[in-house]
């Protein structure tokens, strides 16, 4: 029914600012979220429903319009600076895994460890950015604790406690990702 699009700053398709868009093909609900990202006005000053203010402003759709020309160049070094550091990485984390199905564009470059908290540590000293997408399983979150509190996901749980995401952007160079493996290798 509809399709919701990030345009995060750090996404393979990202403005300067927060931003997104809602696709569908369904004219009901269409008309729906056009009242919601109004204020819920169906009309001026006049709301009917409680809405919000979620306009992509016009500053935001040109940065768009003009990067979208580029997507498929900016995809492309993604997937080149990925398959560069899964060469480079192989034997000391496991990188991410592409099955073939569909084109793997790399908005993050996540990998798994045992060694992690070593490895961020030594990247943080050596000022190379890592992050964890997520530390907290959703079946762990405050807000699934009574629905879920029995439930035991090894897998996930496993997965929250060695991930760790590398840093990847069209531009990273290889000598980039050579100083960051570097900096991995010395902390496995």
């Amino acid at each position: 029914i509809a399709g919701c699009h990030s345009f995060f700053p750090s996404k393979n398709l990202g403005c300067y600012g927060d931003g997104g868009m809602i696709t569908t093909n369904d004219d009901e609900v269409a008309d729906r979220l056009k009242v919601l990202r109004n204020h819920g006005s169906f009309e001026r000053y006049h709301h009917n429903i409680i809405g919000y203010n979620s306009r992509l402003d016009e500053l935001q759709a040109v940065i768009l319009r003009i990067k979208l020309k580029h997507i498929e160049e900016f995809n492309r070094e993604r997937r080149r600076a990925a398959h560069y550091y899964s060469e480079q990485l192989a034997g000391l984390v496991t990188p991410p895994h592409e099955d073939g199905v569909g084109t793997h564009v790399y908005h993050q470059y996540v990998t798994l460890t045992d060694k992690r908290d070593a490895i961020m540590k030594a990247l943080s000293e050596n000022d190379i950015a890592c992050a964890i997408y997520y530390p907290i399983p959703l079946h762990k979150q405050p807000v699934y604790a009574e629905q879920f509190k029995s439930v035991s996901l090894p897998v996930s749980e496993k997965v929250a406690e060695q991930c760790m995401a590398l840093p990847i952007h069209p531009e990273l160079s290889n000598q980039q990702i050579d100083q960051i493996v570097s900096v991995i290798k010395s902390a496995s």
